[in-house]
């Protein structure tokens, strides 16, 4: 696990500036703390940042052929690298280290820009080749490794695994992109391939480009996509057997480390699953008990280190837990500066206490991420579908006019019991399944965008809604089936947008590397094809996962209700956060932007502040949005 950045001369061979690609080298010294090394070459620098996981001897980056014809810079896991090196080398390849960076090159040797499909793991790289004159990059293929890109206007092409790297150029604009910021007062985070920045870039999962000397467009094309081809149905405990068979194997194949390795521990379905796999392969081939660790609350509402405690007793895990504060809000500087543009999931925040936690013990841990987006366990889908059957039952023509009319009534009744919040559901049922689900996701819904941008601003977005997002990827979708496609527009923006983003910058923070055996793309495309009523069966999320995993969890795990990594933001707001808020809604650095009507953000927090409305995750937004900006301007 590591940083990697690099400088190419799109216009010929101009000398590369050793002190810029050092200063973006060492931008991401936390990814990659034990070593760091440069590459230089008329027309090309490559920058490698390097945490020491698998061929700790003989592994430094940026590599280079035996010839010296090609560079390759690489950050991330290949799992399927020995059976790749045996076929290579039955080729008649000859291998100079034990690592899996050299695979990847001579993969590329082999098979040419095909070598993507043939690569398992998660992964971000580029590569120069010399005599063709290009570079080929890659991102893995549902984007568990970034990478950031831009163009500059003297031509130099940049990349980095942190927007950081790619922003100590002073060439490289720090205007922001107006749809960028709609985006984000949408979903929380910017999704792929927008950065905050107009000139910024994030190469897209299951992406590639092939740059050119002389090339004056950038343009990354698709590799790889989810398939959604729902398979004939077969006897259930068939499909039991063979999802835990391929669960284990994908979890066996992560468990390769020259350096301690263990799991996060929540006590959910996911991460439990993946410590039942571990614990057992571990058994099997008599290794040491798996190293977990979890973190819980002082607060019952928020606690399940109860349901950790358990799973790491069955399986006699060395668990290590920490209880953290409620009130841990002391780290909003500190995540403005590792996420480098907006992000407003609050449970960074947790997330970044058990990465710090974990790295006391252990460089690599396994996480259960992508349980939730394989197998539909989110509560949001278990309301979309029910939504659904309305809709299937109504016209729209019908249905616009009389639950639109319905929505525009209906209070909203923030403070009252959930089941008597029905305008948000109004409001879902006048459009159609992509606009219902995007209206159910929002973090701020479109009637307070639109009071919250000034008409200014509005009129820079010239007509601009972030719902088009949502309607580009469901225009590509392989599916039409309603829960496929929500699934399909999770992988696309949620999953890479924040639960992947959010992750792998709290955990390299502490130089710490995390793999997701349920996110290896062979899982997933096996996990996409099955049926949506035993994903979803009996209004159980993640009905056939859980099923499958009844011999091995407890049914208190299985099929509790969820809680989550949830923080108290509405109290923080009201009370320790109080007068942070109310200086962000009037800070300079926000007002200035042109982007805010400013009476609307003081009602919004004055309103919030009395508890008359619940305006927390707006405002947290907002609280983000400010301190990105006022952390950026110190930079």
């Amino acid at each position: 696990m590591c940083g990697i950045v690099g400088i190419l001369d799109t216009r010929g061979a101009r000398p590369i500036d050793r002190e810029a690609l050092r200063r973006m080298n060492e931008s991401q010294f936390h990814r990659g703390p034990d070593e760091g090394e440069l590459y230089l070459e008329p027309g090309l620098g490559m920058g490698h940042r390097r945490l020491s996981i698998i061929d700790i001897a003989t592994g430094q980056q940026p590599f280079r052929s035996a010839d010296g014809t090609m560079t390759l810079v690489f950050n991330g896991e290949i799992y399927n690298y020995r059976a790749l090196r045996d076929e290579l080398v039955a080729k008649g390849h000859v291998f100079r280290t034990k690592s899996d960076t050299e695979v990847i090159m001579q993969a590329y040797q082999a098979w040419g820009e095909d070598c993507v499909h043939r690569l398992r793991g998660m992964f971000a790289f580029a590569l120069w080749d010399r005599n063709k004159q290009l570079m080929f990059m890659a991102r893995d293929h549902v984007g568990v490794k970034p990478m950031f890109y831009s163009l500059l206007p003297n031509g130099l092409f940049v990349f980095g695994s942190e927007l950081k790297s790619i922003m100590t150029f002073p060439e490289l604009s720090r205007e922001l992109n107006p749809r960028a910021v709609e985006d984000y007062f949408a979903y929380g985070y910017v999704p792929e391939p927008k950065t905050i920045y107009h000139h910024a870039f994030k190469l897209s999962p299951g992406h590639c480009i092939t740059l050119r000397i002389g090339d004056a467009v950038v343009q990354p094309r698709r590799y790889w996509d989810l398939p959604f081809k729902v398979q004939p149905k077969r006897p259930q405990e068939d499909v039991e057997r063979e999802l835990i068979e391929r669960l284990r194997e994908c979890v066996g194949s992560q468990m390769e480390s020259e350096v301690p390795l263990g799991a996060f521990l929540s006590g959910g379905v996911d991460s439990s699953a993946v410590v039942a796999m571990m614990a057992q392969q571990g058994a099997a081939e008599k290794r040491k008990p798996v190293q977990t660790c979890s973190i819980g609350f002082d607060h019952p509402d928020y606690d399940e280190s109860i349901y950790a405690n358990e799973v790491a007793t069955r399986y006699r895990t060395n668990h290590h837990a920490q209880i953290v504060d409620q009130d841990d809000y002391g780290l909003i500087d500190t995540l403005a500066r590792l996420y480098d543009e907006p992000f407003a999931d609050s449970s960074a925040i947790p997330t970044y206490r058990v990465c710090q936690l974990a790295r006391q013990r252990v460089t690599v841990a396994l996480s259960g991420d992508g349980g939730d987006e394989n197998f539909a366990g989110y509560r949001r889908y278990r309301f979309a579908m029910a939504e659904q059957r309305v809709r299937d039952k109504l016209p729209l023509g019908l249905r616009k006019p009389v639950f639109g009319t319905l929505g525009r009534l209906y209070p909203k009744a923030d403070w009252a019991p959930r089941v008597l919040r029905a305008k948000t559901t109004f409001e879902a049922l006048a459009r159609d399944t992509v606009e219902g689900y995007f209206h159910g996701v929002s973090r701020m819904p479109d009637r307070m965008r639109d009071e919250l941008f000034s008409d200014a601003f509005k009129r820079r977005l010239q007509g601009y809604r972030a719902i088009e997002v949502f309607k580009e990827h469901a225009a590509n979708a392989p599916t039409e089936d309603p829960l496929s496609l929500i699934q399909y527009l999770d992988f696309k923006t949620w999953l890479p947008g924040d639960i992947l983003t959010k992750v792998d910058r709290a955990s390299m923070a502490h130089s710490l590397e995390v793999r997701v055996p349920l996110l290896d793309h062979t899982f997933v495309e096996w996990a996409s094809n099955l049926p949506t009523d035993i994903k979803l069966g009996g209004g159980e999320g993640k009905y056939i996962f859980k099923k499958s995993l009844e011999p091995f969890l407890s049914h208190d795990v299985l099929y509790r209700s969820k809680k989550g990594f949830s923080i108290p933001l509405a109290g923080w707001l009201r009370g320790p956060l109080q007068d942070k808020l109310r200086a962000a809604v009037r800070s300079p650095q926000l007002l200035d932007t042109g982007i805010f009507n400013a009476d609307f953000l003081h009602t919004m927090a004055e309103q919030h502040i009395a508890a008359t409305h619940d305006h927390s995750a707006a405002l947290w937004q907002v609280l983000m949005f400010e301190t990105f900006l006022r952390v950026n301007a110190q930079a």
